[in-house]
């Protein structure tokens, strides 16, 4: 099969949910459920469960949440001199 204009076809790389899950340090049981709950982008290849990694990185990327900026000290009120 020829690639027009000398493109090289360019498959994703995928991982099995065992390297996942070492990868994020979590349990393969987790994964699951994230699967099941389609909160995590994944492919049925055969019927075996494969992570794009790219789709992963991005997913977690939308995951992150900012973290909150340095609070202001706050400046004790000053109490009224007595006259």
């Amino acid at each position: 099969m020829a690639a027009k204009d000398n493109q090289q076809l360019q498959f994703p790389q995928l991982v099995d949910i065992e390297t996942l899950a070492g990868l994020l340090g979590t349990s393969i049981r987790h994964l699951r459920h994230l699967v099941a709950k389609e909160k995590i982008p994944y492919l049925k290849v055969v019927g075996v469960l494969r992570f794009d990694l790219a789709e992963v990185l991005a997913w977690l990327e939308e995951q992150r949440h900012p973290a909150k900026g340095e609070r202001t000290p706050r400046v004790a009120k000053r109490r009224p001199t007595p006259c």
